[in-house]
């Protein structure tokens, strides 16, 4: 699946809701969503985005702004599961490297807890267990997003980029709809969806820009 920016959002992959009430993009007519994605253990996601997504929802609740959170999983498959998400929803207990990361800067309570609260709902990525031989137009579906120009190019060149996703892949245990689906970098990351359900924007890392374009969506109208 190809998914571009100013056409229509597919709805993002998730196997569980662990807090508030079920939803996806196509349910949201006419309201604007951040959907956060992240991993369980990422410390940056719990450092940074995270907490801006706390402040996007407190800003524009009542504004027609939803946030939503889904935890995915491209590495540590041992740490990023659907328990651990629990455990955090549940309780605020982090744990692996955002545990070390958080507590490292003083910013956990009681050892393990998140000294904040997420307020918006949170669900699971879906994954579905890899197995069997990795196919040609697999690799080059993985290739294309990136290197939208990968047929131009040398063979040496292609044939190891070739070479190197198959390698990716054979050590990836699961795959993760959502994270696939719209060709995420890595965590965090954001999708933004308009009042129509267009895709506005998906972006990995800092992303100091969201506040001002959900403004300007919000200006649209």
């Amino acid at each position: 699946m190809t998914v571009k920016i100013g056409e229509k959002a597919p709805n993002f992959g998730v196997s569980e809701w662990v807090q508030g009430t079920p939803t996806n993009f196509d349910q949201e007519k006419d309201h604007i969503v951040l959907l956060e994605v992240f991993q369980v253990n990422c410390p940056g996601c719990f450092m940074h985005a995270i907490p801006e997504a706390i402040n996007i929802y407190e800003k524009y609740k009542d504004e027609g702004v939803r946030v939503l959170g889904l935890a995915t999983a491209f590495e540590d498959f041992d740490k990023n599961t659907l328990d651990n998400l629990k455990m955090l929803a549940e309780t605020g207990e982090v744990v692996g490297e955002t545990k070390s990361a958080l507590s490292q800067y003083g910013q956990l309570q009681d050892g393990s807890k998140l000294s904040f609260k997420i307020p918006f709902p949170l669900g699971m990525d879906m994954l579905t267990k890899n197995s069997g031989e990795i196919s040609q137009e697999k690799i080059l579906e993985f290739i294309y997003p990136q290197i939208p120009n990968f047929d131009s190019q040398p063979e040496d060149y292609r044939n190891q980029i070739i070479q190197r996703v198959k390698d990716h892949m054979k050590s990836k245990e699961y795959s993760a709809e959502t994270f696939e689906n719209f060709s995420l970098q890595g965590t965090p990351s954001v999708i933004l969806v308009d009042r129509k359900g267009i895709l506005r924007d998906v972006s990995f890392g800092q992303t100091g820009h969201i506040d001002g374009m959900i403004q300007q969506i919000l200006d649209e109208d």
